[in-house]
């Protein structure tokens, strides 16, 4: 069956850098979408960023030019630099089947357990 398990969270100071990773494993199809969600406390589960197979890549205004997707044959990247306190959240690697990139956490058929990420000074 399909897994992902995220890794890489932890606490920095605004303007920090972390990298998240995560591994997965059990696609019998190599076309599916990979995403990265975020849920704050309080609040709805977003997407931040997505990568299909084809490597289109879509990323929300909040993130664009501190946050870069990537993804090789079995892991997902997530490279935030520039954090704010505002990217304090639960990240969840997410994956859906097919190519395209569902904005709602509601179309995602697979999710990893999470991993926290916090800014703080």
């Amino acid at each position: 069956q399909v897994q992902l398990l995220e890794s890489g969270g932890g606490s920095v100071p605004p303007g920090g850098s972390l990298r998240l990773s995560c591994a997965v494993s059990g696609f019998t199809d190599p076309r599916y979408c990979l995403a990265w969600f975020r849920q704050a406390p309080g609040k709805e589960r977003e997407r931040v960023v997505c990568i299909n197979l084809d490597g289109m890549v879509m990323t929300a205004d909040s993130v664009k030019g501190r946050f870069t997707i990537s993804r090789d044959k079995n892991t997902l990247y997530l490279q935030m630099n520039g954090l704010k306190v505002e990217d304090t959240a639960m990240y969840y690697c997410a994956a859906r089947d097919g190519d395209y990139c569902a904005i709602s956490a509601r179309d995602y058929n697979y999710w990893g357990q999470g991993t926290q990420v916090t800014v703080s000074s």
